[in-house]
């Protein structure tokens, strides 16, 4: 069998029109020889009457808090009606289609309710289901343990459904269908020049989502990457071709985009800077104190005399108090961003840096902190200054 994995967000069946689109998608990859598994995702987004966010206000505003076993029974609700939904429209459009839960369709978790982990899939009643020529709906977001207790999995797991359903099913690819037509290279919203992405490597899309771009869910790339399965990233509402995630992006892409060491701009804003002078490394172990307090540092560069980090600004009065409590003398630089260039080619090549210095420079943007491994260059600058620096960069490395 040919078997891809198909799944739709909650913009996909938000409505009666777009649940038709999705309807076509399924027939067009039948029609095209494939037996495709549905993973679909609660109807909509906060506001819409079975949404997941709609569902949690519901139930606290006229009962309280819930307990973490009833939580996941109540959040799983949204997805089986999804999945109930789906089955019923391929059957009035002659699809015999059959609804499965989480638990029913393999997904095996651990017992940690709100977020559970994967331990594995059973593909088996999935596989029956598929060789008796019934397409599978499984509600995503959703596993059960092995004693029969439903769980979920915390925010994006349909898409980490979809993925690990992908790997157990043997599947060629694994769609995820959204409304844009696929990964940018950078946020469309802060860089009018941005342009959708057509092939993308696995640790690419890692590091995009570490440095705050909105793309997939992480967890779905690993599930995917692991069992080297392409990930396809497409529009519900369009017939574009999306984004392929997969490992060698080569044989997909022209010769002249081989040539791009850079392959996207990431951002995160809310970033403050923080200056530790002495009586740094003396005594206690300052990161460890941090650490125990819960805070997490980012853009670290450690000297003999002082050290620089960031954190994001909901930290930065607790991290105040601390390293007031404990006599440290620092400064701080709040309003920051980093911005982030991403390419997995930029490895041994020389002169980037000094291609994202000379654009930043162009356009009298200071650079306060930088850091960089094998596959990113990180930038700390004003927050004010991010739309411009992207969209600097962008020209810089001809995205």
């Amino acid at each position: 069998m040919r078997i891809i994995v198909q799944k739709f967000g909650g913009t996909s069946v938000a409505t009666p029109e777009s649940r038709k689109q999705v309807v076509q998608k399924i027939k067009k990859a039948i029609a095209d020889g494939y037996k495709p598994v549905v993973v679909v995702s609660a109807i909509g987004r906060k506001g819409a009457p079975y949404a997941t966010d709609t569902l949690i206000d519901f139930v606290n505003n006229h009962a309280g808090e819930m307990t973490p076993h009833s939580y996941d029974l109540l959040l799983s609700c949204g997805e089986i009606i999804s999945a109930v939904i789906m089955t019923t429209l391929l059957a009035q459009d002659g699809i015999v289609a059959k609804a499965f839960t989480g638990g029913q369709a393999g997904i095996i978790t651990d017992a940690y309710h709100q977020k559970a982990d994967l331990l594995s899939a059973r593909p088996e009643a999935l596989l029956a289901t598929l060789e008796e020529g019934m397409i599978p709906v499984v509600a995503g977001f959703q596993g059960m343990t092995l004693d029969g207790e439903i769980t979920t999995l915390g925010r994006g797991g349909s898409d980490t459904s979809a993925a690990m359903l992908g790997a157990s099913v043997k599947a060629e690819r694994i769609e995820i269908f959204t409304d844009v037509d696929g990964i940018m290279t950078a946020d469309p919203n802060v860089c009018e020049k941005a342009k959708i992405i057509p092939a993308i490597s696995y640790m690419e899309v890692f590091q995009m989502a570490d440095s705050g771009a909105k793309v997939i869910h992480p967890r779905a790339v690993e599930y995917a990457m692991r069992a080297n399965i392409p990930l396809v990233i497409k529009n519900t509402f369009s017939d574009e071709p999306g984004t392929y995630i997969l490992s060698n992006v080569e044989n997909l892409v022209d010769k002249d985009k081989h040539q791009k060491v850079i392959t996207s701009v990431a951002h995160r804003y809310h970033r403050t800077q923080f200056t530790i002078h002495e009586p740094y490394g003396k005594g206690e172990n300052l990161l460890s104190a941090i650490a125990d307090a819960g805070i997490s540092i980012d853009l670290i560069n450690i000297f003999p005399h002082e050290a620089l980090f960031t954190v994001d600004e909901v930290d930065e009065k607790a991290l105040c108090q601390l390293l007031t409590s404990k006599g440290y003398k620092y400064e701080i630089v709040p309003n920051c961003a980093k911005v982030t260039v991403i390419g997995e080619r930029m490895t041994g090549v020389p002169g980037v840096m000094a291609r994202i210095v000379y654009a930043l420079n162009k356009e009298h943007i200071e650079i306060y902190q930088t850091a960089d491994s094998l596959t990113t260059i990180a930038c700390l600058i004003e927050e004010k200054y991010v739309s411009k620096a992207i969209g600097a960069l962008h020209d810089e490395f001809r995205l």
